[in-house]
């Protein structure tokens, strides 16, 4: 966690330190509140439940008042996924899909070409791409871990400027750098944090969430993790469990997601959404861009309909298979058959759907630039929405 360096009083720091907690670490997750969800989750529910995956993240929180740009308010971030870990650059076998494309995802032309995923994966802001593009390169070169002379990392971007001094370009490449050092397995933290810190969801404080399924041995007994950064949807569509929680909730909604006072309602959805999903499973770069495809299944089942003005792009990727790209090769590698390959997709889509109710459930009541205000979802009331339709 960091605070913006031009800010100087231990007091603030001390004060940032405590705000960027209680927006993350202290907030249950969505089983916890009694969310019914399909399918058995890891043991950390998290993408770090595909063994090798490590998860960085750097948060920068501060400021209050009105917009002053350059100065803040700064509610923004940065979230790297290292798929083999910080301590391991052999490329891995990867897709990718872009089920609307109002949004950015670098790197993805040379991951459709190769197949492989060669860096780690970053999201951050919409402004901030490329600065962390090029820190990433950077720390790279500083680490001696390009696989290759030229290299075209995969950064992708939700927009924070509903909270965020988007405009002031406060990540920086020591974000970035810290981001990436401090990238570790167990725990992911969820809600207002890294590149989620100034997202909104659904009406509601969105950000980061993660989860995780387990397979049957009879399945292949395979790991298939997902992480988010939900910035997508308005108010009326929210579904979870099958339950309406949007139209159940309709007050203290943020902007215009829920009505545009000069022409009524909104069509379409608002934002935009990065889904990244990890695999121990052997699979092929065709294979793992359907597996990508089938994060639109798990954002369907929330309300998405991603509209014109979402940018919902998805990647996946393998960790199986290592040194699949060795020289001077032929290499063998392992592949899932196409006939087993349906609970995968199943795993996909279930750890998708709840990894986007834990970054809502796990963020809390932020505001931003000029007072503008996203409320945390209401625990006590999506509960008694639950109970209402008997989930």
């Amino acid at each position: 966690m960091h605070r913006h360096r031009k800010q100087r009083p231990l007091l603030f720091s001390v004060f940032f330190a405590m705000t960027a907690t209680m927006y993350s670490q202290s907030a249950p997750r969505a089983r916890d509140l009694g969310v019914p969800f399909d399918g058995t989750p890891g043991p950390l529910n998290a993408i770090t439940d595909v063994r090798g995956v490590e998860v960085g993240e750097t948060t920068l929180i501060s400021g209050n008042g009105a917009l002053k740009v350059g100065e803040g308010p700064i509610r923004t971030g940065v979230t790297v996924i290292f798929p083999r870990g910080k301590s391991n650059s052999d490329p891995v076998y990867a897709g990718w899909f872009t089920q609307n494309g109002n949004g950015e995802m670098t790197g993805t032309t040379w991951v459709e070409e190769s197949g492989f995923l060669e860096s780690p994966v970053a999201i951050t802001n919409t402004h901030s791409v490329g600065v962390v593009r090029d820190a990433i390169i950077a720390w790279g070169v500083k680490h001696n871990t390009l696989s290759q002379p030229w290299s075209l990392p995969v950064v992708a971007e939700t927009w924070d400027g509903w909270l965020n001094d988007i405009n002031g370009f406060h990540v920086k490449p020591e974000h970035v750098f810290s981001a990436l050092d401090g990238a570790q397995s167990g725990a992911v933290d969820e809600g207002a944090v890294g590149g989620g810190t100034g997202m909104v969801c659904y009406g509601f404080k969105g950000g980061i969430g993660s989860a995780s399924r387990v397979l049957t041995k009879e399945q292949g007994g395979y790991t298939v993790g997902v992480l988010v950064q939900c910035n997508c949807g308005r108010r009326p569509q929210l579904t979870i469990a099958g339950v309406p929680v949007g139209k159940l909730i309709p007050q203290d909604v943020p902007y215009s997601m829920f009505k545009d006072e000069t022409v009524g309602e909104k069509e379409g959805d608002v934002g935009s959404i990065i889904i990244v999903v990890a695999t121990d499973a052997p699979l092929l770069p065709h294979q793992l861009k359907r597996i990508a495809r089938r994060a639109t299944m798990g954002l369907a089942r929330t309300g998405s309909t991603s509209g014109n003005g979402s940018g919902d792009i998805f990647i996946a990727f393998s960790t199986a298979n290592p040194h699949a790209d060795a020289e001077p090769g032929p290499n063998t590698v392992l592949a899932v058959s196409n006939e087993r390959i349906s609970p995968l997709f199943n795993a996909t889509a279930e750890a998708t759907e709840e990894a986007i109710v834990n970054a809502m459930v796990g963020a809390k009541t932020m505001t931003g630039i000029d007072g503008h205000t996203a409320i945390g979802l209401p625990h006590e009331q999506l509960q008694k929405a639950l109970k209402e339709y008997n989930r």
